[in-house]
């Protein structure tokens, strides 16, 4: 198989292009809240955590579940979120010896902030492919986060 055919195979798969997407998004979406904030601390690695932080906070091993690697590995993570003021960590109400991750005060402040900037990126891509397409994208996306994303499926 030549590279251009390999290069073909890949556009023609969809969950391949959305990923691309995905990381191209993610990667301009930081670069941007950077340049907005003058903090370049933030990594995309932190970011793939905030998914899977909810404001009543979760548990390490669900994040390190989720995200497929060590507990060691999200510890780090969290420890340098934590170091920056975007996460804190709280007793668990169902089990005093466990702690709960979640965002501080001032990670939700950056998390509202962060939007805002995704949202004029978002804008900017709207532009590309017209607000109807962009509309219909978001609903469809929105589907199959549902689908994939199922109660069932959480471990918390």
């Amino acid at each position: 198989m030549s590279e251009v055919d390999f290069e073909d195979l890949k556009r023609r798969s969809f969950l391949q292009v959305l990923f691309k997407v995905a990381r191209l998004a993610n990667e301009e979406g930081i670069a941007r809240t950077r340049t907005a904030s003058g903090d370049d601390r933030v990594r995309v690695a932190h970011t793939k955590l905030f998914p899977f932080i909810t404001f009543e906070g979760v548990r390490l091993t669900y994040l390190a579940e989720r995200l497929g690697v060590s507990k060691q590995a999200v510890q780090q993570l969290v420890d340098e979120l934590d170091e920056m003021g975007v996460t804190e960590r709280v007793p668990d109400p169902s089990d005093g010896r466990a702690k709960l991750i979640r965002f501080s005060e001032r990670g939700r402040a950056g998390l509202i902030h962060g939007l805002g900037v995704l949202g004029a990126l978002e804008r900017e891509l709207a532009a590309v492919v017209g607000p109807q397409e962009m509309s219909a994208t978001h609903e469809t996306l929105l589907k199959l986060l549902e689908h994939l994303d199922a109660p069932g499926d959480r471990a918390r």
